[in-house]
């Protein structure tokens, strides 16, 4: 008989800021992702903090008030972690420390963490490895106060190496060491992207969690994890696609996400080499969101960095079978409509009409799944007759695909 297993969730809260550049409405928005990231990692969040400041304080991010706040209902709720959601200094780390007596994060340490939970293949494992220890080598100062520095005396003397710096030296050892492995495996993945062949290349890109691992399954028939979590996919998976008679090969890529660490942006350059090795892009975006305007934003930064914004692009509007828009009242006289207030009819007419490759979905449900297949189809096809113009004749210009 198998036993029931009960997943325990650490008690944490959540620290975030008001300021000039963060109104309250975008700082609530990044509170409630930093809340969703807490409990893909395991936490379960049992209060907010935010404080309205110009910028944050050098010393403990927050004011001393507020922080005394923080300190008393962290020792009356036994909270085990607080999270910060900008990322904090190695000095504001080791303050807050010492006031509140219990483990502290950021955002940044909190990526790190989902992303080494997630990590399944040793390329995953070796970025996610690599992007830690950067994040943990200007952080070691605070970390080895249990420890006495090695004492002088007889064969002691001379310069010798204090524990901290020792420590130092391993960790750059150990980035040294990764940086080689995975110059190693960006061969490896080079020749297997060559070996592929002249196929035309498509890329799945997006936030995370809009569902692009839920498409590639239904696209391709294949089993890709995928969880309604943030970076459910942290490994690319490539499989080919055949729609009517046409083949390419189809690509699943990690989400991007805001604040995005610039140690995981540099440790997977390499999963991004996939996009920039794409012929077309499809940029899924979560409709149902109500910043999915935001998102699109953040993905297009990315795919700039990577030089990959002028690329082909079909976008994916996805989940619209969960898109809820919010309704004003007939005798409400008094609220404005807003874009929350928008049908999808009425997203249609806004600057997605001036996108020609702009598409409604449900990759959950399949809604309007043929159509997506054959704007797909033609979009390949383009790209598959200009590479190959002697077989054309292969395929028709019109999509004829069939149910199977």
């Amino acid at each position: 008989m198998i036993e029931q297993t009960t997943i325990e969730y650490e008690k944490t809260i959540l620290i975030g800021l008001i300021t000039q550049y963060q109104d309250e409405d975008k700082s609530t928005e990044y509170l409630d992702e930093l809340e969703f990231l807490a409990y893909t990692a395991g936490g379960e969040v049992s209060k907010r903090f935010t404080q309205k400041m110009d910028s944050p304080n050098p010393k403990t991010f927050i004011g001393s008030g507020k922080m005394e706040q923080v300190r008393e209902f962290v020792e009356e709720n036994d909270i085990g972690t607080a999270i910060f959601d900008d990322e904090l200094s190695p000095a504001q780390q080791k303050n807050i420390e010492k006031i509140l007596r219990c483990k502290i994060i950021d955002r940044t340490n909190l990526i790190l963490d989902i992303f080494a939970q997630r990590a399944k293949t040793s390329y995953a494992r070796t970025q996610v490895e690599l992007a830690q220890y950067e994040y943990l080598l200007p952080r070691l100062a605070g970390m080895w106060t249990h420890l006495e520095r090695q004492r002088g005396g007889i064969g002691m003397r001379g310069p010798g190496e204090t524990e901290i710096e020792t420590d130092r030296r391993i960790v750059r050892d150990r980035i040294t060491l990764l940086k080689k492995k995975l110059e190693k495996i960006d061969k490896q993945m080079e020749v297997q992207r060559g070996n592929r062949g002249s196929l035309v290349r498509v890329a799945l890109v997006g936030y995370t969690n809009v569902g692009k691992s839920t498409l590639m399954n239904s696209i391709s028939k294949s089993k890709v994890f995928a969880e309604n979590k943030l970076f459910a996919t942290l490994d690319t998976t490539v499989r080919k696609v055949v729609i009517g008679n046409l083949p390419f090969l189809l690509t699943d890529t990690v989400g991007f996400i805001r604040k995005l660490p610039t140690q995981l942006v540099e440790s997977f350059k390499s999963t991004l080499d996939e996009v920039r090795e794409a012929d077309l892009l499809l940029h899924v975006v979560d409709i149902s969101h109500p910043s999915f305007e935001d998102h699109i934003a953040s993905v297009n930064k990315v795919l700039d960095e990577i030089e990959s914004a002028d690329k082909p692009v079909i976008m994916v509007f996805n989940k619209i079978d969960q898109y809820q828009p919010e309704v004003i009242e007939e005798d409400d006289l008094v609220t404005e409509k807003t874009t929350a207030h928008n049908t999808l009819k009425d997203w249609k007419q806004t600057w997605m009409n001036r996108e020609e490759n702009a598409i409604f979905i449900s990759a959950l449900n399949k809604d309007n799944f043929e159509e997506f297949r054959k704007l797909v189809y033609e979009k390949v096809r383009d790209i598959h007759v200009t590479r190959f113009p002697y077989n054309n004749f292969l395929y028709p210009e019109k999509y004829l695909y069939e149910e199977e």
